[in-house]
């Protein structure tokens, strides 16, 4: 009992140590100060002067569709990765998950560096464009989608393959009426995943981007590099719907998730 007891005080006190800078962020994202610490009464004027605020609109407007993009063609990418591993020979298979698994592990500065030195010298002309950021965001998540979907494909009875193949199915149709649906749960995982990941991205986005284009990531740190900025106190009102839009997002994948389960 005491055991117990213990763990779920260690529990709380982890809880509170991760959450607390959240939730003061959150609550002074309610009052128009300056700078958190000083409370000037309860308002919403921090999320009216947000959304006023024609130069941050845009640049969410353009982090929102950048993130989807990517995650798209990530999770395309991603899904067609792990049925030409899952179906490899398992040597070939094998060599080719370790691959996966360099960028998920490596570090995010070396994979920014590598991308930044390999469009300067051999993609000039891509360099520092809207195509070297969706390729460096692409590198960053596409190996995610792959190890989200390859659970799903584990899972599979590969024997409903050849039987759709057996029953007259081209290998086409057999992907999209059989496999598809088998590991579309995965692929929704892969592409939230790969949306969180490339919203949040500022390493490689820096290194990548086009001079004049900015992303939430950016315009942040840029903003924090000068204590004076007038844009600080509307980004905490940013960050706290930002926070609201990944706990809702979260919340929904988990009952549909245990929806799925009691289904089964």
């Amino acid at each position: 009992m005491v055991k117990k007891v213990f763990s779920y005080i260690l529990l709380a006190l982890v809880m509170l140590f991760v959450y607390t800078p959240i939730f003061v962020l959150v609550l002074f994202s309610f009052t128009d100060t300056p700078a958190i610490g000083q409370w000037n009464g309860f308002s919403f004027d921090l999320y009216r002067k947000l959304f006023e605020d024609e130069r941050i609109m845009k640049i969410v407007r353009d982090t929102v569709f950048l993130a989807g993009g990517c995650s798209i063609l990530s999770t395309i990418l991603g899904t067609l990765g792990s049925i030409g591993i899952f179906y490899s020979k398992k040597r070939t298979a094998k060599i080719m998950n370790a691959v996966n698994n360099i960028p998920v592990v490596n570090a995010e500065i070396v994979t920014a560096l590598s991308l930044a030195l390999l469009f300067a010298m051999v993609f000039t002309f891509f360099n520092k464009t809207m195509f070297s950021l969706v390729i460096g965001h692409i590198v960053i998540t596409a190996p995610f989608v792959i190890l989200s979907v390859m659970p799903r494909l584990k899972q599979m009875d590969p024997n409903v393959y050849e039987a759709a193949l057996d029953l007259g199915a081209s290998p086409a149709k057999a992907l999209f009426t059989v496999v598809l649906p088998e590991i579309l749960p995965g692929m929704l995982s892969g592409f939230m995943l790969s949306v969180t990941l490339s919203l949040d991205d500022y390493i490689v986005t820096a290194f990548t981007k086009p001079e004049m284009f900015n992303t939430i990531s950016t315009y942040v740190y840029n903003a924090v590099k000068v204590p004076v900025h007038s844009a600080l106190p509307g980004l905490r009102a940013l960050s706290t719907l930002i926070f609201v839009v990944i706990v809702v997002i979260a919340v929904l994948m988990n009952v549909l998730k245990k929806k799925e389960v009691k289904s089964k």
